[in-house]
């Protein structure tokens, strides 16, 4: 769906800028943002639908992963709880993974992290080259889509060979 240009709007101009900053979402808003830009004004939502808690039958598809490794009848029914989930969810949440959870805690730690930090030091990977294996950038669509996302992206591409540990930001590492 198109948007429909306001006369006094330059949108490509708008996300330009943003983009040319380098220093992302939240260094609009660290640098004492007063208005939200247009581009990201999601006019064609229908804001009157009241939101809420979920009702008490939608429930997330949670994965056990307990045996995929060790059992190929399990392995075979954790292959079709993800195909399900991915068909009509579109996501799920995996358990008995693996992972610690202090190294779950600390990548979502080093995450914060990184977005906190002041916008020269994040500016250093803000690309979007998609040959970098690590970037920076606002996720916004030049293109004339409704509306831009509100949001920052750090992106490691970690296969099928990682980045080096010094291409990784120092507070990710």
């Amino acid at each position: 769906m198109i948007a429909t240009p306001e006369p006094d709007h330059d949108r490509k101009a708008e996300l330009t800028a943003i983009d040319q900053s380098k220093s992302g979402i939240k260094g609009l808003v660290d640098a004492g943002l007063a208005k939200l830009p247009r581009v990201f004004v999601h006019d064609h939502l229908n804001l009157n639908i009241k939101s809420g808690p979920a009702p008490d039958n939608v429930n997330i598809p949670v994965i056990d992963f307990a045996g995929v490794n060790t059992d190929s009848t399990r392995r075979a029914m954790i292959i079709d709880e993800i195909r399900n989930a991915c068909m009509k969810w579109g996501f799920f949440q995996v358990v008995n993974h693996g992972i610690p959870v202090i190294t779950l805690e600390e990548m979502i730690n080093g995450i914060r992290r990184f977005h906190e930090q002041e916008p020269e030091a994040k500016e250093k990977l803000y690309s979007r080259d998609e040959s970098k294996k690590v970037t920076f950038n606002t996720k916004i669509d030049m293109s004339q889509t409704m509306a831009a996302y509100w949001r920052d992206t750090l992106t490691c591409v970690m296969a099928p060979n990682p980045p080096a540990t010094q291409e990784l930001p120092e507070t990710c590492r």
